[in-house]
């Protein structure tokens, strides 16, 4: 409560020196006279009761022997309205002329006259304020003064004022309190509308303030739409709001609300009328208010009808969405009544429209961006993964959360000769447009790299040379794996890149250390070693970038150890669900990586499961090519076929048929000028375990055939038919159009 500065003045006389301890009583009395009883009626009320008191009747003003009033100030008081009032503070009775027993709502019946009941008859917050400054002036035998409110007998509030003055007896002690009274119920209600006031317009401040807290929150267009429809305008809730973004001069609706879908059918993606409010205000970049639909017939009778058709508004403001100087859409804010905004009412919704044009724009250039990026995130990745018989694969791209959105990460699954499957994921350096056009062409050159048959080591090599041909400064990690299909065998080569991990038949899932080399680009004639390791038949790779496994906040070994943990995870079986498990485990393993607003670097990841043939055998077939200049690959080739041998249960072969085919295959290399493709099979006379045959076949483009020789002694080549047939149960040398194929075979005990 605004209350008047306290004021208190010497008006005392001076008692004689030996009255000095009974004039501070007295004053104690008097100040208590102003507090209520703690219990039971009061002195005044006694008296009353007893009839010693009479109840305060109006009066005139008291004459008293020594009292001068003038004769004008009765008749100057009446025009003001201003009442008096004399309490007797000995007595505690307080006496009002009958303007102050008006201002003050008393009831004679009620009213006591003692101080205790006037001071109920405040409000409780003026009551302790109006007591305190009495009884400062009562003990200060001073002057005081306040504003206070007081219930009247029906309930009503009302103000008064009012200023009095402490006299003192002949000793010098508290006697009355004389003073005036007057009417401030006028200036209860000024105040009360400028409280009303003050708080609307804190409300509009804090909600100008969360309004620009959620617009700037507001990612895309659509989040702007929400926000805007969703805003609670304090002093005047709208009954309809729209948003309606501007291009090519067609209106397109964003968002809505108090609207039917029907009504606003009509204006979506239509040309902006000449003769409309919303053309004004996008003409004039300012805002356009209408108070009635009489104003809006008045000033546009052209879109009158129409409007007619869109609801029960009945007043509206059109405010135009200008950025950057370029007008990008229009706010419409609409009423069921009549209504004529004031200036505060429409500089609130002119900021507002200010506000809903920045985060519009900004929305609008996150959307292209974000289209953009997403868009050649698309071109650049493989729109499908083809199906390879024998494995089950699934893939997974998350982009960063900051940006465009948009990296050098990659994956690729690719069909290799002799229906074996060739697995790439990589990380080209760098998160922006640049680097994912890199990726893309490393991408490509990778994979005709690796469906031309060439060996992991070569297509790795060449794929880094390709890269520093290109000149950009820029590297990548890479990991390529090449699947035989047949029997589950894996060649993994490692460029700087994560080793794999792999998900074994008993649930356990460890990282398979694969030996790595230098990211591609850095050292165009790098070497890379192959490692090779086997899959049983439902055993999956996992294949992933560092964005999965490393962050700020988690290092590499803890990543690594999270990867392995997820994997090992229990999955449904096949055919317990609507979705194949290894989905399933790529979205678990997905579901590792930061949200997306926090990811600081893309992911690419790519599982692949070796199904294996029906009833869980490896097929019984090994076909690679070896190219003409890779002698290694021999070396590769008779590890693979050990393995196969032992896989197919003819683990006696093993050292013949690795002794001949690397002859044949020797042969091929060194006397022709072009690949040779090597292909062993395992045939079984009967069903089940019947007597097992080894055929293995050589095959090239050359038309010179092998001759067998006699070697000297000292020779030190010309042996490798004599050891064929010697050690072959059979062998032979077949025409096949360009070329021939060289084959021999052994028989299983």
């Amino acid at each position: 409560m605004a209350t008047e500065p306290e004021s208190t003045g010497p008006a005392r006389r001076t008692p004689p020196a030996q009255s000095s301890r009974g004039t501070a009583a007295h004053g104690r009395a008097a100040v208590n006279a102003l507090r209520p009883p703690a219990t039971g009626p009061g002195p005044a009320a006694a008296g009353l009761a007893a009839g010693r008191i009479s109840p305060v009747v109006p009066r005139g003003l008291p004459t008293r022997t020594g009292d001068s009033t003038p004769d004008w100030l009765e008749p100057a008081m009446a025009a003001n309205g201003i009442g008096s009032f004399d309490w007797d503070i000995r007595r505690d009775v307080l006496e009002g002329d009958p303007r102050a027993c008006a201002i003050l709502g008393l009831d004679p019946g009620r009213f006591d006259r003692s101080s205790a009941a006037f001071l109920a008859m405040l409000h409780p917050e003026d009551a302790p304020v109006v007591r305190r400054r009495v009884e400062r002036a009562v003990a200060e035998l001073g002057q005081c003064g306040a504003y206070y409110r007081t219930v009247f007998p029906g309930g009503q509030l009302h103000a008064a004022r009012f200023r009095g003055r402490v006299l003192a007896d002949a000793f010098g002690r508290p006697s009355r309190m004389v003073g005036f009274v007057w009417d401030a119920t006028v200036e209860l209600h000024k105040r009360e509308r400028a409280g009303a006031m003050a708080a609307l317009r804190e409300d509009r401040s804090r909600f100008i303030k969360e309004a620009a807290r959620a617009l700037s929150e507001a990612v895309t267009v659509r989040d702007v739409a929400r926000v805007f429809t969703e805003l609670p305008l304090p002093g005047l809730p709208p009954d309809g709001l729209i948003l309606a973004s501007l291009e090519a001069g067609r209106f397109q609706v964003l968002g809505a609300s108090g609207y039917l879908d029907g009504d606003l059918r009509q204006y979506d993606r239509t040309p902006v009328p000449a003769g409309h409010p919303a053309a004004e205000a996008i003409r004039n970049r300012a805002p356009v208010f209408i108070s009635s639909r009489d104003e809006y017939r008045e000033r546009y009778p052209d879109a009158y009808p129409q409007m007619a058709e869109t609801g029960p508004r009945s007043a509206w403001g059109f405010l135009p969405l200008v950025a950057s100087g370029r007008v990008t859409g229009i706010c419409v804010v609409g009423f069921d009544d009549d209504r004529e905004l004031d200036a505060d009412e429409r500089t609130l919704l002119s900021t507002l429209g200010g506000l809903v044009a920045q985060s519009l724009a900004r929305a609008r250039l996150h959307d292209a961006e974000h289209e953009l990026a997403a868009g050649l995130q698309r071109v650049m990745l493989p729109r499908t993964v083809p199906s390879v018989p024998g494995v089950t694969t699934a893939v997974r791209y998350l982009a960063a959360g900051s940006g465009l959105q948009i990296g050098g990460d990659w994956y690729d699954v690719v069909p290799l000769p002799g229906g074996h499957v060739g697995l790439v994921i990589g990380d080209v350096q760098g998160h922006d447009v640049h680097a994912a056009g890199i990726m893309g062409q490393l991408r490509i050159a990778l994979r005709a790299y690796a469906a031309e048959g060439h060996p992991p080591a070569a297509v790795m090599a060449r794929a880094s040379r390709f890269l520093a041909d290109l000149d950009t400064d820029h590297f990548a990690t890479c990991t390529y794996a090449e699947v035989n299909v047949d029997y589950g065998v894996v060649y993994a080569v490692r460029a700087g890149h994560l080793d794999p991990v792999v998900r074994r038949a008993d649930g356990t899932a460890t990282a398979v250390p694969v030996a790595g080399g230098l990211p591609l680009g850095v050292a165009p004639d790098e070497e890379y070693r192959v490692t090779r390791f086997s899959l049983d038949p439902g055993e999956t790779v996992v294949l992933c970038t560092d964005g999965l496994v490393e962050a700020r906040d988690m290092d590499l070994d803890t990543g690594y150890e999270r990867l392995c943990s997820t994997v090992a995870r229990e999955l449904p079986g096949r055919g317990e669900g609507p979705r194949d498990p290894l989905d399933e485990l790529a979205d678990r393993i997905a579901s590792l990586a930061a949200d997306s607003s926090e990811r600081e670097d893309d992911i690419a990841l790519l599982l692949l499961r070796w199904d294996g043939p029906a009833g869980g055998l490896a097929a019984q077939q090994l076909r690679r090519r070896i190219g003409q200049a890779d002698l290694a690959r021999i070396s590769e080739l008779r590890g693979e076929l050990r393995d196969a041998l032992r896989r197919w249960g003819v683990a006696d072969l093993v050292d013949s048929a690795e002794l001949l085919a690397s002859e044949l295959v020797t042969n091929a290399i060194r006397h022709t000028d072009r690949d040779a493709m090597f292909t062993a099979r395992l045939y079984r006379e009967g069903a089940g375990d019947g007597r097992a045959r080894l055929r293995v076949e050589v095959e090239d483009e050359s038309d010179l055939w092998p001759t067998r020789r006699t070697p000297g002694e000292q020779a030190s080549s010309g042996r490798g038919l004599m050891l064929v047939e010697a050690l072959a149960d059979a062998w032979g040398v077949e025409p096949r159009g360009s070329g021939k194929r060289m084959w021999f075979e052994l028989s299983a005990d």
